[in-house]
């Protein structure tokens, strides 16, 4: 098995990046890629980790694109990230810096419905690693205020409820540009997500192509597998890479497994295989170059 979605607590994920590793190891996946949320910051240890344990890494990243929709997000993979561009390291810092003022405003929020906390209590639930809404998400969990994860976005976190703070985002084109001039390939990431009519998708994905895509990710999780099977001939027609992810982040999501993607399905080494770009080196050559 390998994945080409996951995430550590660099952003939202609950592990730290070597524990990903680790835990990718143990359950025999050969290949994984990190893509943590607007930060490299996990690359090298998990790079670092993934060496020891014989298992082919691809440092990568998620991004948020600007997305004028009500309802749906649009998030670009970049994956194969062997030489950070200074362009890029500068947007992802600008990017990291606008998260903090983001978490900022939710605290605020928090406070204004009479929730009594601080950012060392919302800091308590990150284990060290970046705070996003995953740790406010524990925090309402902890007073008893939801149930859960998924009703803390339900009705306090998610796009338009009460603590909904839109993040900082890049257009798509300066993503993609960023991305390709890094040495990765660009990615849309959880088509369905967009919340695109199937009618309109074809075009939309075409237009991407012509501004830079490479691949769609054409299996994730939180979609059916007929979906899947469509995305997978759509991208196909279109001449992208056709990627699988887990978009892994640990016990918050416990649906989401390492290795794995839509209705439980192994993500095979097949996936890898079909993208030369991000497999032209032996197992042990380190691969990513921050200076």
């Amino acid at each position: 098995m390998i994945d080409l979605h996951t995430h550590s607590n660099a952003s939202d994920g609950d592990l730290s990046p070597a524990e990903l590793i680790a835990a990718a190891a143990n359950q025999g996946l050969s290949a994984i890629a990190l893509t943590d949320h607007d930060t490299i910051k996990g690359l090298k240890s998990a790079e670092e980790t993934a060496e020891k344990y014989s298992i082919r890494f691809i440092p990568g990243i998620e991004m948020e694109i600007a997305w004028p929709a009500a309802h749906g997000d649009f998030h670009l993979l970049g994956l194969g990230l062997t030489q950070p561009s200074p362009a890029f390291l500068d947007a992802v810092d600008s990017l990291a810096r606008s998260r903090e003022t983001r978490n900022l405003e939710i605290l605020k929020r928090l406070r204004g419905l009479g929730i009594r906390t601080d950012y060392e209590e919302v800091r308590s639930f990150s284990g060290g690693g970046s705070i996003g809404r995953p740790h406010f998400a524990a925090l309402l969990v902890s007073r008893g205020l939801v149930k859960n994860h998924e009703q803390a976005f339900t009705r306090y976190l998610g796009r338009g409820k009460r603590l909904f703070v839109p993040k900082q985002a890049l257009t798509f084109d300066r993503a993609a540009a960023l991305i390709k001039e890094s040495g990765g390939i660009a990615v849309l990431a959880h088509p369905m997500s967009l919340y695109i009519a199937w009618g309109r998708l074809p075009g939309f994905v075409r237009g991407l192509k012509e501004q830079g895509l490479d691949g769609l990710e054409a299996w994730h999780p939180t979609a059916k597998s007929r979906s899947c099977k469509r995305l997978e001939v759509l991208g196909r027609s279109l001449g992208l890479y056709v990627t699988e992810g887990s978009d892994f982040h640990g016990e918050a999501r416990p649906n989401r497994k390492l290795g794995h993607s839509a209705e439980d399905r192994q993500i095979g080494d097949s996936v890898l295989e079909a993208i030369p770009k991000l497999c032209p080196s032996p197992l042990h050559d380190p691969v990513l170059k921050i200076s």
